[in-house]
């Protein structure tokens, strides 16, 4: 199938789902979060993510997400688009966060579906609709993980959202193939269906999609760029082989609840500190154990140590 002619400022290709770096006390590590964002673009990211689900948005205060995304913007200068998170479980809230991206800088928004509360089809169009009219025409992807929300937005929906100027795409990591290949065949000329899961991006790119929304690429973007280019350009052979050779360390990053195993990995590879915020906590000793042989069998250590 062929990929769709993309909308302007598309996130198509590697998108990374930006971590936010922190202090042992619990405070942004900007330091941190701009050399990483240098980082990301050296290994060849198409796009940014920041304040997102990896980003712990929820633990964020709307201060704090401002400095993210103003970080993120003025270290990426203008080389690669910089999507920013304004999701919440609240409407008002979310536009909130909407306006607050766009002055900072930001080239569109990621908008998860609200949490928790589980709004219907139509809330969630609402929802979707209003945050949309905050952005004042930033291209917005809808973001849909049940898994975390509680909440399915259905394709149905999705294709009303599409009729939005503004709306340009869909982070879709409900782990359903068959919703996938229902949004990829009735989508509408442009509109982009991303995977929002590492493991399941080359499967979805097989399948006609646009590129992976990858948690992965935070610790390495190289490979990811070169597996999502391979399977864009129908060099499916060369994207199953690296599919499998990353699958280790795609399956370890979700051994504890994500963001810990790839703030983790990225400590041990000596980019960060591996601090999160509660009610998260620390890898524990045997995925920690786990997670260190995949980094050694991957090459990710300093010194191979």
């Amino acid at each position: 199938m062929a990929h769709p002619s993309m909308k302007p400022t598309s996130p198509a290709g590697l998108s990374v789902a930006v971590v936010t770096p922190m202090h042992a006390d619990g405070s942004l590590d900007l330091a941190a979060l701009r050399h990483h964002v240098l980082w990301l673009i050296d290994g060849g990211v198409d796009t940014l993510m920041p304040s997102g689900s990896t980003g712990e948005s929820a633990t964020l205060d709307d201060e704090e997400q401002r400095q993210v995304i103003a970080t993120c913007v003025e270290a990426a200068e203008g080389r690669v688009p910089v999507f920013a998170g304004a999701g919440s479980s609240s409407t008002k809230r979310s536009t909130s966060l909407a306006r607050a991206a766009r002055q900072e800088g930001a080239s569109g928004l990621l908008v998860v579906t609200p949490y928790y509360n589980k709004p219907s089809q139509d809330g969630l169009r609402r929802h979707f609709t209003e945050v949309t009219e905050a952005g004042e025409g930033l291209p917005v992807v809808l973001y849909n993980v049940p898994s975390r929300t509680g909440v399915n937005l259905l394709p149905e929906t999705v294709f009303r959202l599409a009729e939005l100027e503004p709306v340009v795409g869909v982070k879709e990591a409900s782990g359903d193939l068959d919703q996938v290949m229902t949004l990829i065949r009735g989508r509408p000329d442009g509109f982009l269906v991303l995977s929002g899961d590492d493991g399941l991006g080359l499967a979805i790119m097989a399948l006609g999609g646009d590129g992976v929304v990858s948690v992965a690429a935070n610790e390495i973007p190289d490979r990811m760029k070169e597996l999502v280019t391979a399977a864009l350009s129908n060099d499916i052979g060369r994207a199953r082989a690296l599919h499998y050779e990353l699958l280790p360390l795609l399956t370890a990053n979700f051994i504890e609840s994500n963001p810990v195993p790839v703030k983790t990995a990225l400590h041990l590879m000596g980019h960060m500190g591996p601090h999160v915020r509660g009610p998260l906590v620390p890898l524990s000793p045997g995925s920690l154990a786990t997670l260190r042989k995949v980094l050694l069998e991957a090459g990710l250590l300093p010194g191979g140590s």
